[in-house]
């Protein structure tokens, strides 16, 4: 077949340019015979109940968790000082600041043992403290939260590009546009909310995770490393996943508490997350606020864009 002297060629031949390729998973999940992690049922398994502080910031007082324990059907009852043992959860994307040293990363236990930013914990009613929470983005500058707020948050002052050559492109330009953007924060909202089913098998003392997620290695590195365990000691099981868009790649403090809970109790431990704990447990989209600016020359050529 002669493909250059016959384009049509193209769009009968197998892969060809423009051909469709159908979708095999499609037929599937549309009569609903998909599975998700929610769906998998493995023998003997228990349930865990991840119980969120009321506020997005404050200090823990006291917890506790007797009474929890003497509830009917409760097999376990966990708190932060019981997963002492393992790693923090750390940001999976590492930078440099503008002066090469690392970017700041405070500890993020899998729960709370002093601090409540959304995190998972159990206490008993007035154990903990309130304190004025700060949802929008700020900066290193802004006076009133540099006196309040922690400065450990302000994690990352990054650069990129050449400003000298960027500065003097400004400087000859005839005109300069500025336009402030503001993109406010999303929350990722998949269809298929975080779940985790955590398995240990005491004889070999291999963990398994079964979770959403987008790509078994990369979450199992990474949970191994928070497990302090070698990465063959865990396997990571992932069937279908109903969207993540970025969210569901990094560990979550559920899957260390599943895990640990599995390993503790000698069974299953499964948990599937509601949609309003998912708004407050997930990691949220973008939240932006820039100014863009272009140089462009009297011709109306473009010299330089500056980002901040």
């Amino acid at each position: 077949m002669n493909l250059q002297n016959d384009p049509q060629a193209f769009a009968v031949m197998k892969f060809g340019i423009g051909q469709p390729v159908p979708r095999s998973e499609d037929p599937i999940l549309v009569r609903g015979d998909g599975c998700y992690t929610d769906d998998v049922k493995l023998p003997g398994e228990a349930y865990a109940v991840i119980v969120r502080s009321r506020v997005p910031h404050g200090v823990i007082e006291a917890i506790d968790a007797s009474a929890a324990r003497q509830l009917p059907g409760v097999l376990g009852v966990y708190t932060g000082a019981d997963l002492a043992e393992y790693g923090t959860l750390k940001c999976i994307v590492q930078f440099k600041n503008r002066d090469g040293t690392p970017m700041k990363q405070p500890p993020r236990p899998a729960l709370a043992t002093d601090a409540e930013r959304e995190q998972s914990l159990l206490r008993k009613p007035g154990g903990f403290e309130g304190l004025a929470p700060f949802v929008e983005v700020v900066g290193p500058d802004n006076e009133a939260v540099s006196k309040t707020v922690d400065q450990r948050i302000l994690s990352l002052d990054y650069h990129y590009g050449d400003s000298e050559q960027v500065a003097a492109a400004f400087a000859k330009a005839a005109h300069v546009t500025r336009l402030k953007l503001v993109n406010s924060r999303v929350v990722v909202n998949a269809m298929e909310p975080r779940a985790a089913i955590g398995v240990y098998d005491k004889a070999s003392g291999r963990f398994t995770l079964h979770a959403p997620s987008q790509g078994v290695f990369g979450l199992r590195g990474n949970m191994a490393e928070i497990l302090k365990v070698e990465p063959k000691q865990l396997r990571i099981v992932t069937g279908h996943v109903g969207g993540s868009f970025g969210m569901k790649a990094a560990p979550f403090p559920e899957y260390v508490c599943v895990l640990h809970a599995a390993r503790a109790l000698g069974r299953p431990v499964k948990w599937t997350d509601e949609r309003s704990g998912s708004f407050v447990s997930d990691s949220h989209g973008r939240d932006h606020e820039l100014t863009a600016e272009l140089a462009l020359d009297g011709d109306g050529n473009f010299l330089a864009v500056r980002i901040t």
